[in-house]
This record gives structure tokens, C-alpha cells and sequence, in this order.
């Protein structure tokens, strides 16, 4: 049986106020690899009065304590990612979209083998 999103949050040391658990809800279930603002948006249907600042401080600390990943792709284009065993990622060109691809699944001839990076 798996945890409950709030007794999840409370093993990490994190309070489970309403608004922390509904952006753990969206964060930690997806497939995408949203934004601090595509999380805020998504979240704020929810809750009108959710601020930006809450959902930034809340990644951030879930950060903190392993709960998800953050993504650097670019200078000003960060992500968070829920799946926090190590894989690597493929990025779509045309679309941005952002692939996972497990470690054992890349070979590259003539090269050592690729390995994962840990983002934090």
C-alpha cells in the first residue's frame, strides 16, 4: 500500500497545509515535467488564491527533502520531475516535450556508458 500524499509529506518533514497537498497531488502523480508556474496554474483551479510564492517555496523545499527533481534545461526554463530514481531524459526538439528514458535502455558504441546526472 503506498503512503498517502499527506503522510508522505509528514516522513519529509513537511506540514500538510491544504495548499501543500494539492500541489503534491498535481507534482508528485504527473507525467509531465511541469514548471513552478504550469503547477501553479494547474493548482490555482483549485485554489484562486494560491500565490506563486506559495508553490515556488513549496518545489523548492520538496526539492530539499528528495521528493522530486529539479530539472536546469536552460538558463530560465527550470522543471520539476517526480520520478527521482535515476533515468535520463530525451527533449523533442520541435516541441520541448521532455521523454524519460531509463539508464539501461542507451548503449552508445564506442563510448563508456552513459550514466545519469543527478539534478538538485
Amino acid at each position: 500500500m503506498l503512503p498517502s500524499d499527506a503522510a508522505r509529506l509528514e516522513k519529509h518533514g513537511i506540514r500538510a497545509t491544504a495548499q501543500r497537498l494539492a500541489i503534491a497531488e498535481f507534482v508528485l502523480h504527473t507525467d509531465e515535467h511541469p514548471s513552478a508556474d504550469e503547477v501553479w496554474a494547474r493548482v490555482k483551479e483549485r485554489f484562486p488564491y494560491l500565490s506563486r510564492a506559495t508553490v515556488y517555496n513549496t518545489l523548492n523545499r520538496f526539492v530539499e527533502v528528495g521528493l522530486v527533481r529539479q530539472l536546469i534545461l536552460s538558463e530560465g526554463r527550470v522543471v520539476f520531475d517526480p520520478r527521482t530514481a535515476d533515468h535520463h531524459h530525451f527533449i523533442e526538439d520541435g516541441t520541448g516535450e521532455i521523454q524519460d528514458v531509463p539508464c539501461d535502455a542507451l548503449f552508445v558504441s564506442r563510448r563508456p556508458p552513459l550514466r545519469a546526472t543527478h539534478f538538485r
